[in-house]
């Protein structure tokens, strides 16, 4: 199951729907102004209509592992346990492990339109388990990219790049626990390699992410 998302470029936020964020800072998002805009076709994937992933630090205690800290640093490879929370109705405990930072082809970018010129995509990949057991079909989860240090890109990507990096959902048997896809997170960057993944989904992550390096 695919998202197709937007493109937001922030000099002065203008917006486009594809599937791209470019902000200053790399984090906050003012209100967008008004702009051209072109559509992407929309997936018709039940998952692509669930709201969006907001995991919270009260998620069920985890059967896999001790759930990592806020801030905590792991290398490409490890696993992660992490309390997970989609929607108002989905919460339980999934396991993440990033299996890649690869650097795509600034000609990659093309779906995604002249405001992506000058942008490298990174896809971050990833295997997504479920520890806790509980319902999490059709949820998404995304990883963003962080230059080496952790400091952020000046991008955020919404969406993916079919072939190259499909964000999925997780199916409709991810409910039990041992269950497992994989998936991939669009990055970009127009200055430094991104060298770093960053779950920061959750109050405490928010402030204090855990992070993936080489």
């Amino acid at each position: 199951m695919t998202h197709k998302g937007r493109i937001f470029s922030a000099v002065a936020l203008t917006t486009l729907t594809l599937g791209l964020t470019a902000c200053n800072d790399g984090e906050d998002a003012a209100s967008a102004q008004d702009s051209p805009s072109a559509s992407a076709p929309a997936s018709s994937d039940p998952g692509s209509k669930s709201p969006s992933a907001d995991p919270s630090d009260d998620a069920a205690a985890p059967a896999g592992g001790d759930v990592a800290a806020p801030g905590t640093k792991f290398k490409i490879g490890d696993r992660a346990v992490l309390p997970f929370k989609y929607g108002t109705a989905k919460k339980g405990t999934v396991a993440v492990t990033v299996t890649a930072i690869e650097k795509g082809a600034e000609a990659d970018m093309a779906p995604f339109g002249d405001k992506a010129k000058g942008m490298t995509p990174y896809y971050i990949r990833m295997k997504v388990e479920n520890v806790g057991g509980t319902d999490l079909s059709y949820a998404s989860l995304r990883l963003r990219g962080k230059l080496e240090g952790g400091g952020p890109t000046g991008v955020i990507l919404v969406g993916d790049l079919p072939g190259k990096c499909d964000s999925e959902t997780a199916p409709r048997d991810f409910t039990t626990k041992g269950a497992s896809y994989e998936t991939c997170s669009l990055s970009a960057t127009k200055t430094d390699p991104i060298a770093v993944a960053s779950f920061e989904e959750g109050d405490a992550y928010s402030d204090s992410p855990v992070l993936w390096t080489n």
